[in-house]
């Protein structure tokens, strides 16, 4: 069996990883043009000649502190050169070929997979307005994980391509980075912000998947998020308790101010999704991280106005084009915006309503820079002049659209959801690639 490693200094598998990308329509046509020209030039050659020896290593990453949006804390990323983590790209796609040992329940960074197969799949149980529910997020995931745990899962893993464990086993262990030009010694986990962390964070928790998928009513993970549903408050309290212990035993811990418990009849929130018996909708959070982006936008407009003694519509004319290009507009038809995330999954355009009354009051706020009843004198039609697309109506412009389509059933079949048992979920498929 060749190894991983060995496959990186292949040319072919390069041009297969570059029409891989291409077909998928998410590249704009500049990083389409920077992919090709990346690998036409061979600029990849030197890191994966050097992985090809046997005390070849990767450079010690920069350590960097990423603004967490709308709060005060800080997220720690690490990053190698510009050229290793180009590499790290295309061996984090060759590790699909070991998606199979990654834990079912699992939804996160899979072919297959996503975040949309888990919503629907949740949502679609049908006993699911009868559970209780608890949700629960890991404090610092990606960093916080033991690679001393973490490497006897990959010895089993990667039990036939020594090299490919070798080679994880020196970067997790390295415990190197450069903060702020200073070299520091220090615990990396699987290094957020690299390629093939989601890899090694999905296989991490495998165990912990697989009991806690077998005693639950229902139960899915993506990456750091968990929910957990049960038949009843006792069994749910032993559920949420035992997810605990097992972080514990993992070295991980959950963060308690995104714990929620939900009862029957209640909304239960995941992954940016709210549901609430049959009503599928944006979460609170989505709604609320969306209109802190639209507000800072339109201040830095307002500003921009000011500084530039530019007029009031083209400043409102800037802020539509700004909003549309993130609701609507990809650089191709399957590239992803936020509509395209989001109206596959909701039923309802009751969130798209109010954020659309929030979008049209910042709007007015441009001109003025308050928010006073004369910024209604900014009519409605005027926005639509300007550019302004409303949600609601382009949520039901693509609900006939899809009406339009030939049918199917999302996601293939569903005989590796998140319900019932670890064993039986096990015997499934993801969707074909």
């Amino acid at each position: 069996m060749k190894s991983l490693i060995e496959k990186l200094i292949e040319y072919e598998t390069w041009q297969d990883y570059l029409t891989h990308k291409c077909a998928q329509g998410q590249l704009t046509g500049c990083e389409e043009a920077e992919l090709r020209d990346f690998v036409e030039s061979r600029a990849w050659l030197e890191v994966a000649e050097r992985l090809q020896t046997s005390d070849g290593k990767l450079s010690i990453p920069e350590k960097r502190l990423i603004n967490k949006l709308g709060k005060s804390s800080k997220r720690v990323v690490y990053s190698f050169t510009d050229n290793e983590q180009q590499v790290l790209k295309v061996l984090a796609w060759l590790l699909y070929a070991y998606d199979e040992a990654q834990p079912p329940h699992c939804y996160s960074f899979r072919r297959g997979y996503g975040a949309h197969r888990a919503i629907r799949q949740l949502t679609s149980l049908p006993r699911i307005d009868s559970l209780y529910c608890y949700k629960l997020d890991i404090q610092d995931y990606f960093n916080s994980i033991n690679t001393e745990m973490l490497l006897p899962i990959l010895g089993e893993v990667f039990s036939e391509d020594t090299r490919l464990y070798n080679f994880f086993k020196e970067l997790l262990t390295a415990d190197e980075a450069i903060f702020q030009g200073e070299h520091l010694s220090e615990k990396r986990g699987a290094m957020a912000g690299t390629p093939t962390a989601p890899f090694l964070a999905n296989l991490y928790l495998k165990e912990m998947d697989c009991e806690l998928a077998a005693r639950a009513a229902a139960y899915a993970r993506y990456s750091d998020d968990i929910i957990i549903f049960a038949e009843s408050p006792r069994q749910l309290a032993e559920l949420s308790q035992r997810a605990n212990e097992l972080l514990a035993e993992h070295g991980l811990k959950s963060n308690p101010q995104k714990e929620r418990y939900s009862a029957p009849g209640e909304a239960w929130e995941f992954l940016g999704i709210s549901y609430q018996q049959g009503v599928i909708d944006l979460s609170e959070a989505t709604q609320n991280k969306l209109k802190g982006k639209i507000h800072r936008k339109a201040r830095a407009l307002r500003r921009w106005m000011l500084r530039k003694d530019a007029t009031w519509e083209r400043a409102t004319a800037a802020m539509i084009r700004s909003v549309n290009r993130k609701f609507f507009e990809g650089g191709s038809t399957h590239e992803l915006t936020w509509s395209r995330w989001f109206f596959p999954l909701i039923n309802t355009s009751k969130s798209l309503a109010a954020i659309d009354a929030y979008l049209q009051q910042e709007l007015r706020t441009i001109p003025t820079g308050k928010h006073t009843k004369k910024n209604y004198g900014l009519r409605y039609q005027t926005l639509k002049e300007l550019g302004y697309r409303s949600l609601v109506h382009e949520y039901y412009e693509y609900g006939e659209q899809k009406k339009e389509l030939p049918t199917r059933q999302p996601g293939g079949k569903s005989g590796n959801g998140p319900v019932t048992r670890c064993d039986r979920a096990q015997n499934g498929r993801p969707d074909p690639r």
